[in-house]
């Protein structure tokens, strides 16, 4: 296994992360839906990455091993703070991020903030942000059961090759991810609404034009929880971002095609030869 598991107590909370390789640091920030975990998330990318740098891969607060708790008054501030500190434990002063889905998301909200906790040097947000499409495959990713059909729903709506869904062992492992001990309570939290109104809680619109770090947004040709141009719109909206789609792939670039996706970080965060 290219990568070691470590356990720190951060804030009192279990925070378990993936480290690998040395050198100049790199976060890696999986997504949000049921089952995620940054193994889930990193495994077909992160050896290559740890040739030529220190790679931190945590799991998220109520994610993969780490503590199963929610904060439903500023939830995603909580696990942006989660890392920040997390990142200040291990020494880490300052990195290149990427994100994807979710953790993209919590890239561009911290980014953007008054007062960012992330010590962000460049960032790479895979799929997170901008505009998403009301169709089946998000309802999928809502209204998960804790079942393995609902399970498979929701691997089919994260890929675009039909390969994922019909792979048992990996709809499994996905499946067992999502219903260990407060896994599915701790993600569900995060989707709870009053039912007296269509939208309760805080809702976060980051002042995108706020972001000033080099910044590269990254689109699955056939990702089908976005629209289609997505990446560009958002990337146009950040002063001096790029964008990129990733060809043959849907929500997951780095599962989906590995070798292209490092290929495009190279490029971005000068990673050095393959």
């Amino acid at each position: 296994m290219p990568y070691e598991h470590r356990r720190l107590h951060v804030n009192g909370f279990l925070t378990h992360f993936l480290e690998a390789g040395t050198g100049e640091p790199l976060v890696l920030l999986h997504g949000g839906e049921f089952g995620a975990s940054a193994e889930l998330a990193w495994e077909r990318v992160i050896g290559e990455l740890a040739k030529t740098r220190w790679v931190i891969a945590p799991d998220v607060l109520g994610f993969g091993e780490s503590a199963k708790v929610h904060d439903f008054t500023e939830g995603r501030r909580m696990r942006i703070r989660q890392v920040a500190d997390l990142l200040r434990q291990l020494g880490v002063q300052e990195a290149d991020f990427v994100g994807n889905s979710m953790g993209g998301q919590m890239l561009l909200v911290d980014a953007s903030s008054e007062r960012p906790l992330l010590p962000i040097r460049r960032m790479v947000v895979i799929c997170g942000g901008g505009d998403t499409v009301p169709n089946e495959h998000m309802a999928a990713l809502y209204d998960y059961d804790g079942t393995l059909p609902a399970m498979r729903k929701i691997v089919t709506a994260l890929f675009h090759s039909p390969s994922f869904p019909a792979d048992d062992e990996y709809v499994k492992r996905r499946y067992e991810s999502s219903v260990a001990p407060g896994a599915w309570e701790a993600v569900a939290a995060a989707r709870f609404r009053r039912p007296n109104r269509a939208d309760s809680g805080p809702k976060e619109n980051p002042q995108l034009e706020r972001i000033g770090v080099p910044t590269l947004i990254v689109e699955g040709e056939f990702d089908k929880l976005k629209p289609k141009g997505w990446a560009a719109e958002l990337a146009a909206r950040i002063p001096g971002a790029r964008s990129v789609v990733v060809s043959n792939c849907g929500h997951c670039p780095q599962i989906e095609q590995p070798e292209e996706t490092l290929r495009i970080l190279r490029d971005f965060l000068e990673l050095g030869p393959a």
